[in-house]
């Protein structure tokens, strides 16, 4: 069966996902996760992505960017993909397939889930037990967009940006965002879209994606795998 074409739109923010083959690490120094962020800068510029945020995880990594061109994202993904490999094979002395496939990726309503998105992200550390609050983690957005931590990566999207008048003012509106916690529900449509590779929005914004790129953005209603175990693993992985 041919795969589907991803659901792209210029100036539309994406949520993505890339995992480690079998679940193995994909990062195991602080100069690996250097060497990412460093292709990730030098990526974004060069296929005119803004990235929003980001969190490097052992085995997997989670990006929220916005394409400005329709290829820019294939094509960002692609640049990662390649430098990488080379770097991590070399470095440790191995062959053979690094990642999980290809990257995971669902299409966003910016008003409803772009800032509860960014959370996601940056609390992944947190969920998995690793820090007891996002600003100890030094692998993910947090800081710039926390506390303003001056970064080559991060392009804060327009609704940070309304969270205050100035800069100081968005920063602490966007600290008092993590007093809450993203709910349950929120995380697992979240997981869901992603992984499934579908539209993360309300129905008036799953019918403007439909309209605009003439494709179904969710998938019909029905039973069977997602009562299974199998998928309920699925949609709640990282």
């Amino acid at each position: 069966m041919a795969r589907l074409s991803r659901f792209i739109l210029p100036g539309e923010p994406q949520h993505v996902i890339v995992r480690g083959n079998n679940r193995e690490p994909v990062f195991v120094t602080d100069e690996d996760c250097l060497f990412y962020l460093e292709k990730l800068a030098d990526g974004a510029e060069k296929h005119q992505c803004d990235i929003h945020a980001y969190v490097l995880m052992t085995n997997h990594l989670h990006l929220l960017v916005t394409p400005r061109t329709e290829p820019g994202l294939g094509k960002l993904m692609q640049y990662l993909g390649r430098y990488f490999v080379q770097y991590f094979n070399y470095q440790y002395q191995r062959t053979g397939t690094l990642w999980e496939g290809r990257y995971k990726s669902t299409l966003i309503d910016s008003d409803a889930y772009l800032l509860i998105c960014q959370r996601y992200i940056e609390l992944n550390p947190v969920r998995a037990g690793m820090v007891d609050h996002p600003g100890k983690y030094p692998w993910s957005s947090y800081a710039a967009n926390a506390t303003g931590k001056a970064h080559s990566i991060v392009t804060p999207h327009g609704l940070y940006y309304a969270l205050g008048r100035t800069h100081d003012e968005c920063r602490k509106a966007y600290r008092e965002l993590f007093r809450t916690r993203v709910s349950d529900n929120a995380m697992t449509e979240i997981r869901t879209a992603t992984n499934k590779s579908w539209v993360l929005g309300n129905d008036r914004f799953r019918e403007k994606i439909e309209g605009l790129l003439n494709r179904r953005a969710a998938p019909s209603a029905r039973g069977g795998d997602r009562r299974s175990q199998a998928y309920r693993e699925t949609i709640n992985r990282d």
